[in-house]
């Protein structure tokens, strides 16, 4: 009895063996792919996020299933909805629903504080389980970088333009004149976008700058960006604009005077004109001399006269 008892041990081990593992399967793959009755669909995974100089992008592997188009919907829990709201999850803004693996979550995260993330994948009736980013996302661990800068100058100004990041931003702005032992001059500017005066600069010297970010909500700033440089011409003014002043000023030197005493006497002769006097009305001995004149040749005279109009009067 006790040998027939162990060559059936064997077989009926192996059997329970078989039962259990039907069992197993029943009961525990059999719920992860019904619910209510429902098919569902696998989960999106690989959760990530991608954050740089404040931009939040969630991403996720896609949900690779034949059929129709799938959605995702993204939630999240902040601080302030995990204390104070009852765990209470808030569709994003931007992706609830949506068709790509990927979300900006910029507008959703508004403190620094860790902040749950969540997604599910749905088909047509069918919803996938929720996945969950691990471990939650903070802000505070954004990759910060230097803005794009553009270095001018115009005229003897020293002028910088600067990638607009956000209202978020404030920018550090380092210039220098390159030269031994210069001192190194700090800006900040919150300007975006707008170009920005920095030094009146000196001629025949090169200036050089150089600029990193800082955001004050996170209080962290980002490593400086590589200096650039750009210098002024040596000479003040080209000679050839030197000269043309020069000419330009003896010019009107000379011709204004001119111009003026020219003017002026063309208002003289217009206004007041010199009269001149015909030869016959000219007196060309002088007045003492005549009144000294003899009476004699007078007397004489006038009897030449009367003689001549005597022949007159005996026509008449």
């Amino acid at each position: 009895m006790t040998d027939i008892m162990l060559s059936e041990t064997p077989s009926t081990v192996l059997e329970e063996i078989l039962a259990s593992l039907i069992m197993w399967f029943f009961y525990t793959l059999i719920p992860c792919l019904l619910i209510d009755g429902v098919a569902i669909l696998p989960a999106p995974q690989n959760l990530s996020v991608q954050s740089t100089n404040m931009k939040h992008l969630l991403t996720w592997s896609p949900v690779m299933v034949s059929g129709e188009i799938i959605y995702y919907f993204v939630e999240y829990q902040g601080e302030y909805e995990s204390l104070y709201m009852s765990h209470v999850w808030i569709p994003s803004s931007w992706c609830s629903p949506t068709k790509g693996p990927e979300c900006d979550i910029t507008d959703d995260i508004t403190a620094t504080v860790p902040y749950n993330l969540r997604v599910r994948a749905t088909q047509g009736s069918e919803t996938s389980a929720w996945s969950t980013l691990k471990p939650p996302f903070n802000r505070n661990s954004t990759i910060l970088t230097p803005p794009g800068m553009d270095v001018t100058k115009d005229g003897f100004h020293l002028v910088i333009k600067l990638e607009d990041l956000g209202s978020q931003f404030e920018f550090l702005v380092a210039y220098w004149r390159r030269e031994p032992g210069a001192k190194e001059h700090v800006k900040v500017v919150r300007s975006r976008g707008i170009p920005v005066h920095l030094e009146t600069m000196e001629p025949g010297a090169a200036y050089c700058v150089k600029v990193q970010t800082f955001v004050k909500a996170i209080g962290r700033h980002s490593p400086f960006s590589q200096a650039e440089c750009v210098k002024v011409q040596g000479e003040t003014l080209p000679l050839a604009l030197a000269l043309f002043g020069f000419v330009g000023f003896m010019l009107i030197l000379v011709v204004v005077p001119l111009s003026i005493w020219k003017m002026g006497r063309l208002l003289r002769h217009s206004c007041c004109p010199v009269v001149v006097l015909p030869d016959t009305l000219k007196i060309t001995n002088s007045p003492q001399k005549l009144i000294s004149c003899r009476r004699e040749e007078v007397e004489a005279c006038a009897t030449a006269m009367l003689s001549s109009e005597e022949p007159f009067r005996t026509w008449i």
